[in-house]
C-alpha cells in the first residue's frame, strides 16, 4: 500500500509541533555543505521543509507529497525560496527524478507505506552513488496504546461494519528488518534504531483525528465521525499521551557497479 491520501493540511500544520521537533533532530544528522540537491520525501505542509531550505542557501529541495492539500500549504510557506524548491505531487513509490539527488530526507512518512522493500529500492534510485538517506518514521510499537483504544471502540456497533478489514494502512517496522531491507536495496553504512518519544498533544482531539486516524475517519460515514471521536476521547482518558516510538534511519548508497 502507498502513503497517498488527502489530509486536513490546515489542521495538520497547526498541531504538528511534535513532527517539527523530530524533523529538526533528523535534519541535524544530515551533513550538508549548503549546495546539495535534497529530496524531502513526504514534505507535508512544509514546516520541516522550510528548515531544510534554510540549510541549503546555494542548493535545491525537491519536496514531494501524495496530498494536494499538503502541497498547497507547503507552496504558500515555501514561496519565498522561489525556484530553489520544486514541489511534486506523487506517490513515493511512483516518483521518478530526471537527475540523481545528493540526499533524501524524510520524517513521519515512511510508516504510511507498507511495502518498504519497494520503497527503499525507489529511494536508492533517486540518489547518486554515495548519496545519503536520513529519515525517521513510526517504528515497532508506535502508538500501541492509542491503537488498542481505536480497536476496542471500532469493534463495536455501529462502527465495526465499516471498519472491518481496515488493517494494513501503515507499517511500524523494527530496526533489524529495516537494516536488512536497506542493504538489499543497495545501501551501505546502515544504522537503524528505535527511540521512545512519548508526546502529550496540546489539542488531543484535533491531533488524533488529523494525524492518527485519517484512514479510519475516511472509512466511516460522516454521521458516525463525531460519535466515534467522542468515544475515542472518552476511552483515551482526560490527560492523553501518545506512546510514540520513532524508527531512525541513516544509510549511504553504495558505489556504482
Amino acid at each position: 500500500m502507498s502513503g497517498t491520501r488527502e489530509w486536513d493540511a490546515e489542521t495538520y500544520d497547526r498541531v504538528s509541533a511534535p513532527q517539527l521537533g523530530w524533523g529538526r533532530v533528523v535534519l541535524s544528522r544530515l551533513p550538508l555543505t549548503g549546495s546539495e540537491t535534497v529530496v524531502d520525501a513526504g514534505c507535508g505542509s512544509g514546516r520541516v521543509t522550510e528548515l531544510l531550505v534554510a540549510a541549503l542557501p546555494r542548493g535545491r529541495v525537491i519536496a514531494v507529497d501524495g496530498s494536494e492539500a499538503m502541497l498547497e500549504e507547503a507552496e504558500r510557506r515555501l514561496a519565498p525560496a522561489g525556484d530553489r524548491v520544486e514541489l511534486i505531487h506523487s506517490d513515493l513509490l511512483d516518483l521518478e527524478l530526471s537527475n540523481p539527488a545528493d540526499a533524501v530526507f524524510s520524517t513521519a512518512t515512511f510508516h504510511w507505506i507498507t511495502d518498504h522493500e519497494r520503497l527503499f529500492q525507489r529511494v536508492a534510485g533517486w540518489l547518486r552513488p554515495g548519496g545519503r538517506l536520513e529519515a525517521q518514521c513510526g517504528g515497532e510499537g508506535n502508538i500501541a496504546s492509542f491503537l488498542s483504544v481505536v480497536v476496542h471502540v471500532g469493534a463495536r456497533e455501529p462502527y465495526v461494519s465499516h471498519l472491518a478489514g481496515l488493517g494494513g494502512s501503515r507499517l511500524f517496522a523494527g530496526a533489524e528488518e529495516t537494516s536488512a531491507r536497506l542493504r538489499a536495496a543497495g545501501f551501505a553504512a546502515v544504522e537503524c534504531g528505535l527511540e521512545p518519544a512519548p508526546e502529550a498533544p496540546p489539542e488531543p482531539r484535533a491531533f488524533a483525528e488529523t494525524v492518527c486516524l485519517g484512514p479510519v475517519i475516511e472509512a466511516l460515514p460522516q454521521e458516525l465521525v463525531e460519535p466515534f471521536l467522542n468515544e475515542i476521547m472518552e476511552a483515551w482518558g482526560p490527560a492523553p499521551t501518545l506512546d510514540y516510538v520513532r524508527l531512525n534511519i541513516s544509510a549511504q548508497k553504495g558505489p556504482a557497479d
